[in-house]
């Protein structure tokens, strides 16, 4: 038998790292009561993801020197903050399904889901408290300007609904609200625990919000030109919603005349109908928006690349670079398929 490659040994450690974070993740409500509310937080917890977030603070972690059990408190407290924002999130859009499970609000009833998002984040301040050998004050104080300026990333996104321009600049700095300041966060998180200097931290900080920038444009442009079965939703779904994305925004910043009107009438309009998604695709092939966006997600990539230049060399800071590849943020999902499995559902006992 051949040697694993250095790809399939990074592949090994991110699965190896999820694994744990997977398994630890449905003891954190077993058993509590009221029974209704603490399944619904198991539900959202049961139905996956691919836990980039706590990966990414762990092996940060390691790379200074923690060891995994040291910092696993804090990135269950990331992965649980960061499934509170999606249980919000969707009932503020409406959406009935994720991950291909039924959202809260939809499964049980819009007040469960509210309440549910209220007690996973109240989870992941006791989670972040859990940290040993860490000044917690240290830890809370990246977690509460993050949580402020993940709120105020959300009200942003929410009022572009409205807004009939917005420019690129400004649904930039929403991403690095909404997207940036979770991914800024573990990262520095990570640099805390192991005990970082403040300067490398601030450089962690800075590459987990390029990351973030990186990571959501990279969604904006698979959601217009991935395949169907691979990406798992329905392809160009934020142009059917009426999302304004980094591509629809640009490709109104470039057109001119009635190609600009076409655009301007699918921001305002409140989506497109799914036939028409191939046309406004080819539309902003056109006018080189597709190839932009490529280059924005190669650019902020490199960057965050140059910030994390200065880890020190071990095997986890390897791992780290190898998942932030020049091209764009995390190999494709065949490369690791198990970064996108769904957690085993609970097996019942007899009737």
């Amino acid at each position: 038998m051949n040697p694993p490659t250095k790809s399939e040994s990074h592949a090994e450690r991110v699965v190896a790292l999820r694994t744990r974070i997977d398994d630890a993740l449905p003891s954190l409500v077993e058993g509590r009561t009221p029974a209704a509310l603490y399944e619904a937080v198991e539900h959202v917890l049961r139905t996956g993801g691919k836990r980039v977030r706590p990966v990414l603070l762990l092996l940060v972690a390691e790379s200074y020197g923690a060891s995994v059990d040291r910092a696993l408190p804090a990135a269950l407290a990331v992965e649980v903050f960061h499934n509170f924002t999606l249980v919000h999130d969707d009932l503020m859009d409406g959406d009935e399904e994720r991950r291909g499970a039924p959202t809260v609000h939809a499964k049980w009833d819009p007040g469960t889901a509210v309440l549910t998002g209220d007690l996973m984040m109240g989870l992941s301040y006791d989670l972040l408290g859990q940290v040993e050998g860490t000044d917690g004050e240290a830890l809370y104080a990246v977690f509460h300007p993050m949580v402020e300026k993940l709120c105020a990333g959300q009200a942003l996104d929410a009022s572009f609904e409205d807004e009939e321009a917005v420019s690129v600049d400004a649904y930039l700095d929403m991403i690095d609200r909404k997207t940036g300041a979770l991914l800024a966060a573990a990262f520095e998180l990570g640099g805390v625990i192991g005990e970082a200097a403040a300067s490398a931290q601030d450089r962690l900080s800075t590459a987990g919000r390029l990351v973030g920038r990186a990571f959501q444009i990279q969604d904006d442009l698979l959601d217009l030109t991935a395949d169907d079965d691979a990406w798992g939703r329905g392809v160009g779904g934020d142009l059917v919603q009426g999302k304004k994305t980094f591509l629809t925004l640009r490709a109104l910043e470039r057109a001119e005349g009635a190609e600009h009107d076409w655009f301007a009438r699918l921001v305002t309009d409140g989506g497109l109908p799914r036939n028409d998604v191939s046309e406004a695709r080819d539309r902003m092939a056109r006018l080189g928006v597709f190839e932009e966006a490529r280059e924005a997600v190669r650019s902020y990539t490199e960057q965050a690349r140059d910030h994390l230049a200065g880890l020190p060399e071990t095997a986890a800071a390897e791992t780290l670079h190898w998942l932030l590849p020049p091209g764009g943020p995390f190999p494709k999902s065949g490369t690791i398929p198990s970064l996108h499995r769904p957690l085993p559902q609970p097996v019942s006992g007899p009737a």
